[in-house]
C-alpha cells in the first residue's frame, strides 16, 4: 500500500542517524555542523581599543575653542602609552586604548594643525572605542553542539585561535544509474539512446548540500549488473539509485536489493511525480531507490533524500521553510495524492505570486531549468484557481525572486 507524503518522509527520517565526527580545519568547516559547544576562552575585544582612525582625548579636555597638543602616535598592534592632560594621541582603527583616554575623535571630526588639534562639535566619554569584553566575555557560551558553521561562526572560531573544530562527518553518497538505454556523457550516442543525465543531476544536488558524491556508472537491466554495482554502493554511507524500481518486466532493483540485504521500508508514495519512490535500510546505510524520469528523480531527492542527508551530517532543520504564495493561473488537479508543481515565484509587493515554469510532464527538463520554487499542493485538493494561495519552497539554485 502506498504511503502518504507526510508519513514517507517521516519514516525515512526516522530511520537515519548522524554521522560520527571528524576534526576538520576550519578552513573546510563552511557549512558543516559543530559536534561540541564552544565557550570564550579570553575576552573578545581582549584589550580596549580605538574603533576609528583619529585622536585619542581624554573628553575632559575638549572643552568649546579647546586646542590639544598632539603627544604621539600609536599603530594598530603597538603597546598602549600613557595620554597626559591636555593633550591627544594620533590613533588607528584596532590599537590599543592608552591610559587616561576615555574618547576617540575620528580625523574628519577634528582639524589639526601645527602640532595641535581643534576637536569639532561635541565629544563625549566612551566616543567610538570598543571595550574589551563588549562583544563576548570570557568563558561565555559562543556556539552549542549543532551550530551550523557560517563564514560569521568560522570568523569567531578564528578571533578565539581555534584553527580545527570537530564536526558531522559527510556523508559519502553512492549514485548508480540503471538502464540499458542509457550511455556516459561523453561515449558516442546511438540512436535510441539517452545519456545518464541523471547521475550528473544527483552528484550535482549531493555536492550542493555538502555530502561527497560517488558515481558508480550504470548497471543494465539484468541482475548480475546490478548485483556487481550496488555491491560497491552499499559500502558508502547512503546509495541512491535511479530507474528500475517500477513494476515492469525489466524492473530488477527492488528485488536484487532485497537479496543484498537491504531491507524494504516502503515502496511507492501518494505523490505526483514520484509514485513508485522505493526506501530501504541495509544496517545503517539509506538506499533511495529513485523513479528513473529526470523531473521525477529532481524532485524525489529534493523532497525525501535531501532531508536524510542533511540529518547524516548533523543537521537540525533539515526540511525547507514553505511560504505562501498567490496563484496568477488555474490549476487542475484531481484528489488523491500530493502533487509537486515547478513554479516561477515573484515578489509583488508584499506578495509572492507564482505561475507554471510551463509542461509539468515529468521528461520535460527545460520547465525545471525555468523554475525557483515548488508548489506543494495537497492530496485532498482538487484544483485551484486564479488567486488561490498555495504552499510553496524556493530551490537552492533559485534566482531572485524581485519581479
Amino acid at each position: 500500500m502506498a504511503l502518504s507524503f507526510e508519513t514517507a518522509r517521516d519514516r525515512i527520517l526516522g530511520c537515519v542517524e548522524p554521522l560520527g565526527a571528524e576534526r576538520v580545519s576550519l578552513i573546510e568547516a563552511c557549512g558543516r555542523v559543530l559536534l561540541e559547544s564552544f565557550s570564550a576562552p579570553w575576552d573578545l575585544p581582549p584589550a580596549d581599543n580605538s574603533a576609528m582612525d583619529g585622536f585619542a582625548v581624554r573628553s575632559a579636555d575638549c572643552t568649546p575653542g579647546a586646542s590639544l597638543r598632539v603627544s604621539g602616535y600609536i599603530p594598530a598592534g603597538a603597546s598602549a602609552s600613557l595620554l597626559e592632560p591636555g593633550c591627544a594621541v594620533r590613533i588607528m582603527t584596532g590599537a590599543p586604548i592608552p591610559s587616561g583616554c576615555d574618547a576617540v575623535i575620528p580625523f574628519e571630526d577634528a582639524e589639526e594643525s601645527d602640532g595641535r588639534v581643534l576637536p569639532r562639535g561635541t565629544v563625549r566619554p566612551k566616543d567610538h572605542i570598543r571595550f574589551q569584553g563588549e562583544d563576548v566575555r570570557a568563558g561565555a557560551p559562543v556556539m552549542p553542539e549543532g551550530t551550523v558553521l557560517r563564514p560569521a561562526e568560522i570568523n569567531m572560531l578564528a578571533s578565539f585561535g581555534r584553527s580545527f573544530v570537530s564536526v558531522h562527518r559527510r556523508p559519502r553518497v553512492a549514485i548508480l544509474s540503471t538502464g540499458d538505454e542509457l550511455v556516459e556523457l561523453g561515449d558516442p550516442l546511438p540512436f535510441g539512446r539517452i545519456i545518464n543525465s541523471n547521475a550528473l543531476s544527483l552528484a550535482a544536488s549531493v555536492r550542493e548540500l555538502g555530502a561527497e558524491p560517488i558515481l558508480l556508472g550504470i548497471a543494465r537491466d539484468e541482475p548480475q549488473s546490478l548485483r556487481d554495482k550496488l555491491a560497491q554502493g552499499l559500502d558508502a554511507d547512503a546509495l541512491i539509485t535511479s530507474a528500475g524500481v517500477s513494476a515492469g518486466d525489466r524492473d530488477f532493483v527492488r528485488d536484487v536489493l532485497a537479496d543484498m540485504g537491504v531491507s524494504p521500508v516502503f515502496w511507492k508514495v501518494e505523490i505526483k511525480p514520484g509514485r513508485p519512490l522505493a526506501f530501504g535500510m541495509r544496517g545503517k546505510t539509506p538506499v533511495f531507490s529513485l523513479p528513473g524520469n529526470p523531473v521525477s528523480t529532481m524532485i524525489t531527492f529534493e523532497e525525501f533524500v535531501r532531508p536524510a542527508l542533511l540529518r547524516m551530517m548533523g543537521h537540525r532543520r533539515v526540511l525547507r521553510p514553505t511560504f505562501r504564495a498567490e496563484l496568477c493561473e488555474p490549476v487542475k488537479k484531481k484528489p488523491g495524492r500530493v502533487q509537486f508543481l515547478r513554479m516561477r515565484v515573484v515578489r509583488r509587493g508584499e506578495r509572492l505570486v507564482a505561475a507554471s515554469s510551463g509542461d509539468q510532464n515529468t521528461g520535460i527538463v527545460r520547465t525545471m531549468v525555468h523554475a525557483n520554487a515548488i508548489a506543494i499542493l495537497p492530496a485532498d485538493c482538487a484544483g485551484l484557481k486564479a488567486g488561490d494561495f498555495v504552499d510553496v519552497h524556493l530551490l537552492p539554485w533559485m534566482e531572485s525572486i524581485e519581479e
